[in-house]
Parts: structure tokens; C-alpha cells; sequence
């Protein structure tokens, strides 16, 4: 009996599944940030792409 209650007055694997937690939501928020910049950095290649063959075509600076 006294062994139940001490397992059920250990608080050590609350503690860990907090830091799970945490973990997951940091990896969670690098993944939305991570996608946004790549997102935006293939675009900006696009553009200088384009403006570079333009540029080459004589089709104008920019």
C-alpha cells in the first residue's frame, strides 16, 4: 500500500512530459518558421532569375 502511494505522490514524470511538451512546441514553431522562409526565399531566387534572363535578352535592366 505504501508503495501505490508513493507512485501516485511522484511528481517526476509530470516534469518530463512538460519538457516533451515544450520540445514539441519549439519543433512545431521552427518547422512553420522554417517553411515561411523558404517560402519566401524561393521567391526571391524567382525574381532575380527572371531578372537576370531578361537582363541577358536585352529585354531591359530590371
Amino acid at each position: 500500500m505504501k508503495l501505490l502511494q508513493k507512485l501516485l505522490a511522484d511528481r517526476s514524470g509530470a516534469t518530463a512530459i512538460e519538457y516533451g511538451l515544450i520540445a514539441a512546441l519549439v519543433a512545431t514553431g521552427a518547422m512553420v518558421a522554417m517553411g515561411a522562409l523558404g517560402n519566401s526565399l524561393s521567391n526571391t531566387f524567382t525574381q532575380v532569375s527572371t531578372k537576370m534572363s531578361n537582363a541577358s535578352d536585352g529585354k531591359g535592366p530590371f
